[in-house]
């Protein structure tokens, strides 16, 4: 190969540190597949031009770049304090009013969210990412619970608030979800991400709502609650309602406990692989560069383990977000993937992956998986319509690139973040994927290898109007 192919992709979540059209260019450039704009952050008209940006950052690299809206979900905070800041000590009791009020400093405290209608006498709360510990003591009012604080320290302004054994019961999509969804259904989004899920009707719930809106955008869902993970089923359940998954290891900690979370993660990277869905590992994965022009170990360790593991992609939050070395740390992050599956293969998991679309399908993927390998294929070249070809064939976690070719571009998008893919977008024939395969060894961009003159390429397809997937061809380039 004319250059090492970055297995594993990377989604960098865009801020104030990336927020214009020459650094999204720059992250772009060094590596990144995806770009995640969170709604809990910013403005609708920031977000438009952001999108504009990187369409065309992607136009001038010549390859397809997803784009996630991350729906800020039950994020519960605080209000703003009085002086942006308040004391608390062991056995104080706090009173949490979702009511609008001024806060005078004392014990009353403002919060975003009506807990009083969900919260019950002695769930535990944390408030400030875990830092203050407290239980729910009284239900005060119709707008207002009591709680007992159990260590000492102190909270600020808008600060987040876990409830780790509350049920929301299906109630996640807020106000301000709904109306960023009903916006960005007309936006050029790829994938759409919901916090907080806790079931697999939360998902479903989401897809109908899209679907209402014409929107063609997939759904990922973010596992960070106690409710998600409570039982293996439950979380099969939401893989398989989902169109992928994001690890969210920063709020997972906060309420199931950081012990948890590794054990989580390598279950979720297995149920995906084996539904062929797409998985994310999120948070703090080189969060040392927000400050440093170099990692920890640990954190290069980290997302070494998430390749290996066979995670499709890796993300970066305020890293490319708010971080001083935004590019940099997409590079170091490249570096240590190639490294990786260079020296090291991927686990294994212990069930053949099945996709949505039918055991054809499976079969298909895995036969020309086992195919290419044997006979030392340059790649695999998968034509598809919907991305289904292309995903059960990532699913296989083959040791080679795949180059998939639809005539959809918004399949192409979304495909970017699909382990291996490189998704490219071309008018449609029978040949379009051989098409491809001459049009990218002219150009270098896959090289015949040393003492051949033939580039061996797997093609996987079928009659997109009849069957789907029927075929594999072995062509030489």
């Amino acid at each position: 190969m004319s250059r090492l192919f970055k297995r594993t992709k990377i989604l960098a979540t865009i801020g104030p540190a990336t927020d214009s059209a020459e650094k999204i260019e720059e992250v772009i450039m060094a590596g990144v597949n995806g770009c995640r704009l969170n709604c809990s952050h910013g403005s609708n008209e920031e977000r438009d031009r952001q999108i504009k940006w990187i369409r065309e950052a992607a136009e001038k690299k010549g390859r397809s770049v997803a784009i996630l809206q991350d729906l800020q979900g039950p994020k519960i905070r605080l209000g703003f304090l009085k002086d942006n800041h308040l004391d608390l000590k062991k056995d104080d009791e706090v009173i949490l009013e979702s009511k609008e009020f001024e806060h005078d400093g004392g014990m009353t405290v403002p919060v975003q969210y009506n807990l009083a209608e969900k919260a019950k006498i002695g769930e535990p709360l944390s408030m400030f990412d875990g830092k203050v510990k407290a239980e729910i003591i009284e239900i005060v009012s119709d707008t207002a619970i009591k709680v007992k604080v159990l260590n000492d320290g102190f909270i600020m302004s808008r600060k987040g608030l876990n409830l780790p054994d509350t049920d929301f019961g299906g109630d996640i999509l807020t106000p301000k979800d709904i109306a960023d969804i009903e916006y960005g259904a007309n936006c050029d989004y790829d994938y759409v991400s919901l916090s907080f899920v806790q079931r697999a009707s939360d998902i479903l719930k989401l897809k109908q709502m899209l679907l209402s809106l014409g929107s063609t955008a997939k759904v990922i869902a973010k596992i960070e609650t106690k409710k998600a993970i409570e039982s293996e089923k439950n979380l099969e359940e939401i893989v398989k309602a989902s169109d992928g998954i994001m690890v969210a290891r920063g709020d997972m900690a906060v309420e199931a406990g950081a012990e948890v979370v590794p054990i989580i993660q390598r279950k979720l990277i297995s149920l995906c692989r084996a539904h062929a869905k797409l998985c994310i590992v999120a948070t703090q994965m080189l969060s040392s560069m927000v400050d440093n022009p170099e990692p920890t170990r640990a954190e290069v360790s980290d997302v070494a383990t998430a390749v290996v593991q066979g995670a499709d992609v890796v993300m970066l939050s305020d890293e490319t977000a708010n971080g001083k070395y935004p590019v940099e740390t997409v590079m170091e992050m490249k570096k240590v993937i190639l490294y990786t599956q260079n020296h090291s293969r991927i686990a294994p998991i212990f069930k053949l992956p099945v996709g949505e679309k039918s055991e054809v399908y499976d079969a298909i993927s895995d036969a020309a998986a086992r195919m290419a390998e044997k006979i030392e294929a340059d790649v695999i070249v998968c034509q598809t319509a919907s991305g289904a070809t292309a995903m059960t064939m990532a699913a296989q976690r083959p040791n080679l690139p795949i180059v998939s070719v639809t005539a959809n571009p918004r399949v192409a998008n979304q495909l970017a973040l699909i382990y291996a893919n490189s998704a490219f977008v071309r008018p449609y024939s029978e040949d379009f994927g051989f098409d491809l395969a001459k049009e990218l060894k002219d150009v270098e961009y896959l090289k015949v290898k040393d003492g051949k003159k033939d580039l061996v390429a797997v093609i996987v397809s079928g009659d997109k109007d009849k069957v789907g997937t029927d075929t594999i061809k072995v062509r030489l380039v």
